[in-house]
């Protein structure tokens, strides 16, 4: 079973968002968002869907614990790149290895 406050905070920290930016953007108070990340309170299905729509994933996504997951946001990220700034990120990457 999958454990929601780490995985909610595993998403968010993928994608670079702190629990006061989500709160905002999804529309909860922070200290909601903060209960549910301690794993104090469970959200409910529409405060989860509002999670999903900030992080920009499904619900069905957000339970489905996908190896490749890091993979496929990493990908999804450089694509998103211009080229100049693929090539960057290529150097970089090889520098590390």
């Amino acid at each position: 079973m999958i454990d929601v406050a780490k995985r909610l905070i595993y998403l968010r920290e993928m994608r670079g968002i702190t629990t006061n930016k989500l709160a905002n953007l999804a529309g909860i108070s922070q200290s909601a968002v903060r209960e549910i990340e301690l794993g104090e309170s469970n959200p409910t299905v529409e405060t989860l869907s509002y999670f999903c729509d900030v992080l920009g994933i499904s619900m069905s996504e957000f339970f489905n614990e996908d190896e490749n997951e890091l993979n496929e946001f990493l990908v999804s990220s450089a694509k998103k790149l211009s080229q100049n700034q693929q090539l960057k990120l290529a150097d970089f990457i090889n520098e590390m290895f």
